[in-house]
């Protein structure tokens, strides 16, 4: 197990925190880039990562008609970033044409394309909420599944899911499908709003390839020795 399996999630509000925390965490090799910051500091902070030679997961969870999807992909793979995502439920047509401008918008740019991820249920969303706020039929698991089988049939790399969706996940996607893990706390850390979680070595165990972790470690007290100890208990 080495630390570029763990992704930091760089969930602050603007550019002057957000390089405060990478000085910080020196050793920290992939970070996530999400909505907040994004938001706040446009590609501005995916400019400072790269010249620090970091690893970027660009979190901007794109959920829209095909049209636009493709035309904010093709933008978004020109950043040379290394993962990006979109949601399942955008629909099989959005999903294939996200993947098909991600490859254009690359290579326009010359740089690699991103691997496309899908988000097959946001972490923070129970069993309870799936059927009754969202009245989507299907047991959690079995949802999940679907939205990912979907994603690989449209071509795209990999998931994001739930710890708890690890397993079956990896049995039916198979090895070279790219799970991706948010929701992931240590014993140790709050739970915080994550419902469907596990510690960082039962995520590993189950088959995850990356871990996104963010507050147990960027919201410490001694951030720098959180991400130690996280890395420590992996390996």
């Amino acid at each position: 197990m080495t630390n570029d399996k763990i992704i930091v999630a760089l969930d602050v509000p603007d550019l002057e925190s957000a390089i405060a925390l990478v000085d910080k965490l020196e050793s920290v090799s992939f970070w996530k880039v999400g909505l907040e910051l994004f938001t706040s500091t446009g590609p501005k902070i995916l400019e400072i990562l790269k010249s620090r030679q970091k690893r970027i997961f660009l979190d901007l969870k794109f959920h829209d008609i095909p049209n636009t999807v493709a035309g904010a992909c093709r933008n978004a793979a020109r950043y040379g970033v290394d993962l990006l995502t979109i949601h399942a439920t955008s629909g099989k047509d959005a999903l294939k044409a996200a993947t098909e401008a991600a490859q254009v918008g690359a290579a326009q740019a010359g740089v690699q394309p991103p691997k496309l991820i899908a988000i097959t249920l946001l972490t923070s969303i129970s069993a309870r909420q799936l059927a009754f706020d969202l009245k989507i039929p299907l047991e959690l698991p079995e949802f999940a599944l679907e939205m990912a089988l979907m994603a690989k049939e449209s071509g795209l790399d990999g998931a994001v899911c739930s710890p708890q969706e690890v397993v079956q996940l990896r049995q039916t996607c198979g090895d070279d499908f790219l799970l991706v893990c948010p929701g992931v706390r240590p014993t140790w850390a709050e739970k915080g709003d994550q419902m469907r979680s596990l510690t960082p070595s039962q995520a590993i165990l189950a088959g995850a390839d990356y871990l996104v972790i963010g507050r147990p470690i960027t919201a410490a007290a001694d951030p720098e020795l959180a991400w130690k100890r996280i890395s420590e208990e992996l390996n």
